[in-house]
This record gives C-alpha cells, sequence and structure tokens, in this order.
C-alpha cells in the first residue's frame, strides 16, 4: 500500500469516527393527548390487561439514586459497602447501568433518577452532602459524567428518564435564587448539548410549602410554576423538554402547576389501602378540569402486588401510570433491600423487588428472556 492509499484511509477512517461520536440519539418521548409515546408510537402499544388499557403509560420505578455521593470529607458509614467497607460513587454507577437491561425486559420502559438524589435512608435521616451543583449552579462535572452514561444506556434501551433536579435537604446548598435559576437553565443547556430526548424533566420532588422542606422559596408549591416555565422557555432547533413537578403523598396538584405542566405527577406515599389512590385519581381528574394529560404516579410505597387490589392496579384502573418505591427497612440489613437506601444493589434480587418486577411483567406482556 502506497502513502497516499494509507493518508486516505487514515482520513476514511477518522471520518467514520467523527460521524459516529456525533450521532442522533435513537430514543424520543413525546405526548399525544394523555399517552405517552416513545419514537412516535404509544408505549405498550396496543397492549390492554384484564380490560385496562396499558397503551400509552410510562412504567416506572424510584431509582433516584443513580448519580449519588457523598462529598463530606468521610462519607456516611451507613453508605459503604459491605464487601469493600467503602463507598464509590462510580460504582453505584456503573451497576445502575448494568441492571437496566433485566429491568427493561420485564417491562419497565421508565425510571426516575434526580441530580440531588433522595434521602438515602428511604426517609429522614442524618445530614449528607449531595448537591450535585456547585452552589453558583453550575453543574458539578463527576455528577454529570455519571448521568451521561445512564441516559447514554436509557437512549440505547429506549427508556424514558424522568429527571429530577431539586431534592429538599439538598437544594439549600445552592447560594440563591439565581443559584436555583443557573442550575436549573445550565442542566437544561447541558440535556441539549448532549442531544438527550428521552428525558421528562420534574423540577423538584415533592414541592411543599413546609418550612422543614425546601429552602428556596421558588421551590415551594406557590413559585414552582417559575421554574417551570423557565424550561418551558428554553428550546433548541424546534425542541424543547416536557417538564412537570411532584408533590407530597396523596397531594393533588395545584392550579398553577396543572396550568404550566406537560404532564402531573403524583405520589401514593401514605395511603392506608388503595382506594386512597382511587380518590386521588378522582380528584387530580377533577382539578384538571378541561385540559388533558398524562398523570403519572412516580412514587408509591405501598405494593401487596399478589392481591386482586393495589395501588399498582388501581392506578392502572384510572389510566395512570404507577412508580415502585422501594427502600430497606430499619429491621433490614441486606444491601438487595430497596432501591434508594444506599449503598444499592440495584439488581431484581429481594422478594419485594420480584413481586413488583413478576407483575409488571404480566401487565406489560413482557416475557422475561
Amino acid at each position: 500500500m502506497n502513502m497516499s492509499s494509507i493518508r486516505l484511509l487514515i482520513f476514511f477512517v477518522l471520518t467514520i469516527a467523527a460521524f459516529s461520536s456525533c450521532k442522533q440519539t435513537r430514543t424520543v418521548v413525546s405526548i399525544e393527548e394523555n399517552a405517552f409515546h416513545i419514537n412516535g408510537r404509544p408505549t405498550y402499544e396496543g397492549r390492554y390487561w384484564k380490560g385496562h388499557k396499558i397503551e400509552g403509560l410510562l412504567m416506572n420505578s424510584r431509582m433516584v439514586q443513580g448519580v449519588f455521593d457523598d462529598l463530606n470529607p468521610e462519607p456516611h458509614p451507613d453508605f459503604v459497602y459491605p464487601d469493600t467497607k467503602q463507598w464509590d460513587a462510580n460504582r453505584n454507577t456503573k451497576e445502575f447501568i448494568a441492571a437496566m437491561p433485566t429491568w427493561k425486559s420485564y417491562g419497565l420502559n421508565c425510571f426516575t433518577l434526580n441530580i440531588q438524589g433522595g434521602s438515602p435512608w428511604g426517609y429522614g435521616g442524618e445530614p449528607y452532602l449531595n448537591p450535585g451543583f456547585h452552589k453558583d449552579g453550575r453543574i458539578m462535572d463527576a455528577y454529570a459524567e455519571r448521568l451521561d452514561a445512564i441516559l447514554k444506556e436509557a437512549d440505547r434501551l429506549e427508556m424514558v428518564v424522568i429527571l429530577g433536579i431539586f431534592y429538599f435537604r439538598q437544594d439549600q446548598h445552592l447560594q440563591d435564587e439565581t443559584a436555583v435559576k443557573n442550575a436549573t437553565s445550565n442542566l437544561i443547556d447541558w440535556l441539549f448539548s448532549k442531544g438527550y430526548k428521552n428525558v421528562l424533566i420534574e423540577i423538584a420532588n415533592e414541592t411543599s410549602n413546609r418550612t422543614d422542606k425546601y429552602h428556596h422559596e421558588i421551590l415551594k408549591q406557590d413559585r414552582v410554576h417559575e421554574l417551570i416555565n423557565l424550561v418551558k422557555q428554553k428550546t433548541k432547533n424546534g425542541y424543547r423538554y416536557l417538564v412537570g413537578v411532584s408533590y407530597r403523598g396523596r397531594v393533588v396538584p395545584k392550579p398553577n402547576v396543572i396550568e404550566t405542566s406537560d404532564f402531573l405527577l403524583v405520589h401514593g406515599n401514605g395511603a392506608k389501602n388503595p382506594d386512597e389512590i382511587t380518590k386521588l385519581i378522582k380528584e387530580t381528574k377533577l382539578a384538571l378540569g378541561d385540559r388533558v394529560m398524562p398523570i403519572v404516579n412516580n412514587e408509591d410505597d405501598n405494593y401487596d402486588f399478589d392481591k386482586e387490589e393495589n395501588s399498582f392496579i388501581n392506578s392502572i384502573k384510572g389510566y395512570v401510570s404507577w412508580g415502585y418505591f422501594d427502600f430497606r427497612r430499619k429491621d433490614e440489613t441486606d444491601i438487595r433491600e430497596g432501591y434508594q437506601s444506599v449503598p444499592v444493589d440495584w439488581g431484581v434480587n429481594s422478594e419485594r423487588k420480584k413481586a413488583f418486577f413478576n407483575k409488571l411483567s404480566e401487565i406489560t406482556g413482557y416475557k422475561k428472556q
């Protein structure tokens, strides 16, 4: 091979590499009336289960700790892995990604992630440092790298990510309201730069006016719509991100959020029986009035998957997408229990996890390979 041929070959290889590095993402989530579509087709197309429509729903699980870290000089001892006696944020994300194809094989087409995570004990807990953003609102590089890895795999698997930006007990690390707005804008700009279109934005997990929750007023329920509008105003090449915000367990979304959101997020935590989920759905639809949009329950810690009625089934009966929320209880020490308590074992390998995923497979018609 002469020198001219070698140069031509090198040019060809570099051209292919450059093209591959900037290829477009494959998964696009959209909404048609009250149904979700992936790549222009309704989810679970044509699927009914026991007479209930499944097509158009987002079956999801709360997996908010995918990019979690504890930036304290010494991570909390509860967070160390039992085999290494150390906490490792990169290991956490790698194991998360490795588990994603298994989740999808059962019919899970969506999961909730949050830049600032969630309580690493499930509820409450001791101080920890998982800010995700610098105090001025710039996203931390290590968080962005871990997030990119997860979104890339979700894109490959044609999975949707409900991406939360803020979590109470962590928003106080942003220095002021301007920083909160900057964090919101910076994350959306970062998503645009990566080209991901399989993302739904959840401004904050469980907006509330309670003084023990969010530090910044703009993240409380009376003003959170301002951040929803901020996201809606940001576009690139005619595309914008669909956006909403969630409320505490069994709270009906407020008018300011209903008027500005693309979809509604409700939580079923604290329901004493499935009838309370049915009541929440009816009241939410009543509050919607003439507006038509999807309703997603993306956090519910009520199970009973072996019963004829449970939160999952009653949500489906109301044509509401349902989200599994699991954490280690105080008397549980096995890290296979739960998806929120750190450290997390992301497999489908506890009795509760198996019960959820098996019911999910039955409802969606996916057959675990």
